[in-house]
């Protein structure tokens, strides 16, 4: 069975950090590119960042491009996103995907920042 788990959001205030982790089970993590999606409220799901399965160089959106930094641990099948200098306007659900738009998604995890 495939499953996706995130955990690590929470409330931040602005300027703070948090670190979502991202375990996966019943896949073959290294033989997709993963990915870190956010949706905010009453807004379209965005994609956040991502890195391919051999191709170590990442993607950032423009807007968390030197704030946040995307990784894996294949071994440990297991995603992770440092995101730093929290902004307001970072809140929203973050989401794990594994394989692109008709990969694999994770439920969820919510990030608030908020003063």
């Amino acid at each position: 069975q495939v499953q996706l788990v995130e955990s690590g959001g929470g409330l931040v205030q602005p300027g703070g950090s948090l670190t979502l982790s991202c375990v996966v089970s019943g896949f073959t993590l290294e033989d997709y590119s993963i990915g870190w999606f956010r949706q905010a409220p009453g807004k379209e799901r965005e994609g956040v960042s991502c890195i391919g399965s051999r191709d170590p160089r990442p993607f950032y959106a423009d807007s968390v491009k030197g704030r946040f930094t995307i990784s894996r641990d294949d071994y440990k099948n297991a995603v992770y996103l440092q995101m730093n200098s929290l902004k307001p306007e970072d809140t929203a659900v973050y989401y794990c995907n594994a394989g692109g738009a008709v990969g694999y998604w994770g439920k969820g995890t919510l990030v608030t920042v908020s003063s």
